[in-house]
């Protein structure tokens, strides 16, 4: 059997090849899916550098918001009256501004996974100061900075170069004095730092002479930090919280490591997509090599090898193909892993703080899933194999044994109920959860394991459906090719795995083609219907690039009085934006038995005298005044509020308590999606609240662009073209989702010219005998074109239905008007025109080389 099977390898290489490179490339891709989960996980787990790393005990003014450990506190301590108490060695007045760093061209600059850049002082006492300088020196002077070594590698920049600041209230351009790292790292769990001069920030800040946000305190010789701890919050009373350096530190670890563990299973399940199609396609493909191998297996089972010695060599044929496969694959995993982590990071989503990971995760597991899927395929195909009757070798044609049709039966029922509880799992998220994001992405992820499911009891019943559809090709064959036609129907309904195989991995790329441009299509045309509707401006100005958050960058908030200035401008409106955290009445729990979740709302301010001039929001609300807040019939349904409630809210200046003044809508989810308030409003919630866009009527483009010329990364849009600016920065998530689809779509279309061209090279024995009857090559090419035409028909149509159904559950379980099941006319018969041209172009080759086979070297083919 060892001598068999080293034959088998070496008169078969090119089967094995093909085998060998679709396995490959699956395990390349779940090894780089894995890779990227990993390194996304430790790009925001593993970050547990802290500026706190020197500070023993930290004072801060006021109160702070215990569910988020970046936002600033809401009140202000002075430095002197902390660095005079007894027990204090060291201090150092601390302060944090959000900011957005662009380089010298505009473009913003990605702070690591979800992070954000904050502005805080250079420490300049040694026993405090965290920063190590890398390059360069510290920041002296004003309009010097010294920046973490991940802003300077994102925006390929260096000790001497220009960096452009987008502050709350203006635009700076500094230079970058030094480059610095946080315990050896390029970022801290926050995000990105751009380091100031002390007197900078406190004046960025709008704080008073002598006073911070925060006091970093370390504690002298043989004194307690705990003590400390408990002396100054006792002395300093309750204006201001203090806390040891370790707890926020462990505080801020146990934060990263959650948020690190959200986003690598976030990642994790839209990479399990891949992982399936590559797990798919190995195991078709395997399938088909062991199927195109049935007369020569029929032939070692008549010569006396037993059913157990057939296993044992398909068994080991598998072993080998997956060790190869295996060990390439985890090799190819990391250039796939590094293509992914450049296009997401270009999207918003940079992951290059973490560097490649080696560890056995990264390296074992999807070496032994390549192992054990080929396995698998193995065990299926191996049993098959056993089973061949010895007659079948004296057949001189590739015809199937008919086979039992009970046990695939049971199979894909047992599947589609497996299936089926994704579904009722989907209908039981919506039932439980309220409105909102997490509702829609819980039901997303189980219509998507639903689906995969579904689509392997598809590939199951696919032979069934091959005889009547071939049937029909046959006919149409017959009508057009004649007796041509007519071999053409024998051939398909003689074979139906084989072209059910090449059926199911077309039909897993025109579902996920088919899908993915509906969902697509379907965001795109809903956000523009609604951005046009909502939007009454004729245009906007905003900055170019993206933020940390997906938003544009902010605007100084000279603009929109520059603006409003310019002769046929009747309407300048700023559109400013804050977060804030509902305090009183407490969150809605999710369920009775569980603790309330902080419920945060994205307030949206505006001015309140002629907003109706530059947006059409929907509702009755009435222009708003100070202290006065609307929110959204979705926010107001889901926490339960109603009209002229009051309502307490935590800003970055502290509570505020706000009448809720009514209710309003707006379906484009784009300009105010949850809460309106007046621009004094804002003032008091943040008064560093960031200028998102600057709402204009009338005035020409011409004119807008010049007076904002000098105003780094100001761009002019009208109406569409920011309504499709600001829809682009919401659908991130889909461009994320792009890049995995992409390789799995590139994946699933190579496993089926691999299954096409593999089932057309096992008749070489069958065109070489028709060959001897008469058949013209012509006539051999055209019988392979009416079996590819029945491929891209079952293919297609499976592949449809499957999107069609993914997204009309998806409409149904989430109740977005996003996701709606409709699609232009030509969408349809594009995938379809796509699958034929790939599917032909795939068999054309394979048709040409067995049709030119003379007819005695046919006749000795296996």
């Amino acid at each position: 059997m060892w001598l068999i099977a080293r034959r088998s390898f070496a008169e078969g290489w090119m089967r094995l090849a093909a085998t060998l490179l679709a396995a490959l490339g699956a395990i390349a891709l779940i090894a780089g899916s894995l890779q990227f989960t990993l390194r996304a996980q430790e790009a925001v787990s593993g970050s547990d550098a802290s500026e706190y790393a020197r500070a023993d005990v930290l004072v801060q003014g006021g109160t702070i918001d215990a569910d988020d450990l970046y936002t600033p506190p809401d009140g202000r301590v002075r430095l002197d009256r902390v660095a005079s108490r007894p027990g204090v060695a060291a201090a150092a007045g601390d302060a944090m501004v959000p900011v957005t760093a662009a380089r010298p061209d505009g473009k913003a600059i990605t702070a690591p996974v979800e992070g954000g850049t904050l502005l805080r002082p250079w420490i300049s006492d040694r026993r405090l100061n965290p920063y190590h300088l890398e390059a360069g020196r510290a920041p002296a002077a004003d309009g010097e900075v010294a920046v973490s070594r991940h802003v300077a590698r994102a925006g390929e920049l260096d000790v001497g170069d220009t960096l452009t600041l987008l502050l709350p209230r203006e635009t700076r351009r500094v230079r970058i004095a030094g480059i610095v790292t946080v315990q050896g790292r390029g970022s801290v769990a926050a995000g990105d730092l751009v380091l100031a001069p002390p007197a900078t920030v406190a004046r960025t800040a709008g704080l008073p002479a002598g006073t911070w946000q925060s006091v970093w305190v370390k504690t002298a010789p043989g004194v307690p930090a705990d003590r400390l701890r408990a002396e100054l919050a006792r002395d300093l009373g309750g204006e201001v919280t203090v806390r040891t350096g370790a707890s926020v530190r462990a505080a801020m670890r146990a934060d990263t490591q959650s948020a690190g563990a959200s986003i690598g299973g976030a990642i994790g399940m839209l990479a399990s997509v891949a992982i399936f199609v590559g797990l798919f396609v190995v195991a078709n493909t395997f399938g088909t090599l062991v199927r195109q191998r049935t007369r020569r297996l029929a032939l070692l089972s008549a010569i006396g090898a037993t059913p157990r010695q057939i296993k044992r060599l398909i068994r080991f044929e598998a072993l080998a193909v997956g060790a190869v496969a295996s060990a390439g694959g985890v090799a190819a995993g990391y250039p796939v892993s590094a293509l992914l982590t450049r296009l997401f990071a270009q999207d918003g989503f940079d992951i290059s703080a973490a560097d490649a990971q080696f560890g056995w995760v990264a390296l074992l597991v999807p070496a032994a899933a390549g192992i054990l899927v080929t396995q698998l395929a193995a065990w299926r195909a191996a049993r098959r194999a056993a089973r061949i009757s010895p007659m079948q070798a004296l057949r001189t044609t590739a015809t199937e044994t008919p086979g039992r049709r009970w046990p695939r039966l049971l199979g894909a029922f047992a599947v589609f109920a497996l299936a089926g509880g994704w579904y009722a799992l989907s209908f039981a998220v919506r039932l439980e959860e309220p409105p909102g994001p997490e509702r829609t992405v819980g039901t997303a992820l189980m219509i998507m394991f639903a689906t995969m499911t579904g689509v392997a009891g598809l590939a199951l019943l696919a032979p069934f459906f091959v005889g009547p559809l071939g049937g029909l090709v046959g006919r149409v064959g017959m009508l057009v090719s004649g007796e041509t036609g007519r071999l053409a129907r024998a051939t398909i309904t003689r074979s139906p795995r084989r072209v059910s195989s090449a059926a199911s991995s077309l039909m897993l790329g025109v579902a996920l083609v088919a899908s993915t441009a509906m969902v697509t299509l379907s965001v795109q045309s809903r956000f523009d219907e609604a951005g046009r509707q909502v939007l009454a401006a004729d245009h906007a100005v905003t900055a170019t690039g993206v933020s940390s958050d997906g938003a544009a960058a902010p605007l100084p908030r000279d603009v929109a009085a520059r603006v409003a200035a310019l002769p046929g401008v009747t309407r300048a409106t700023a559109l400013t934006q804050t977060d804030v955290k509902l305090v009183s009445p407490a969150p809605r729990r999710p369920s009775p038995e569980d603790p309330p979740e902080a419920f945060h709302i994205l307030v949206s301010g505006a001015d309140q005298n002629g907003l109706r001039d530059v947006l059409r929001l929907g509702g009755r609300l009435p222009a708003l005044r100070p202290g006065e807040i609307g929110l959204t019939s979705a926010v107001m349904e889901a926490q339960r509020l109603h009209r002229g409630q009051r309502i307490t809210v935590r800003g970055s200046a502290g509570r505020v308590t706000l009448t809720v003044a009514g209710a309003y809508h707006d379906p484009s989810h784009l300009f105010a999606d949850q809460a309106l308030v007046a621009p004094a409003t804002m003032e008091t919630l943040d008064p560093n609240a960031v200028t998102q866009a600057v709402l204009v009527r009338g005035g020409s483009a011409d004119a807008l662009t010049r007076t904002v010329a000098d105003v780094p990364g100001a761009e002019v849009y009208d109406r569409a073209g920011y309504v499709d600016a600001v829809a682009g920065s919401l659908t991130r998530g889909l461009r994320v989702m792009y890049g995995f689809l992409g390789m799995a779509l590139v994946l699933a279309l190579f496993g089926m010219a691999t299954t096409v061209s593999m089932s057309v090279a096992e008749r070489t024995r069958e065109f070489g005998l028709l060959g001897a009857v008469g058949t013209t090559m012509t006539q051999i090419r055209s019988i392979v074109r009416w079996e590819a035409a029945t491929v891209v028909l079952l293919g297609t149509l499976l592949g449809v239905g499957t999107a069609l159904g993914t997204i009309a559950l998806l409409h149904v379980t989430t109740g977005s008007s996003f996701l709606r099941p409709q699609s232009p006319w030509w969408l349809f018969p594009l995938v379809a025109a796509g699958a034929a041209v790939v599917t032909l172009a795939t068999s054309a080759f394979p048709a040409r080389r067995a049709a030119d086979i003379p007819i005695l070297e046919a006749t000795k083919a296996e």
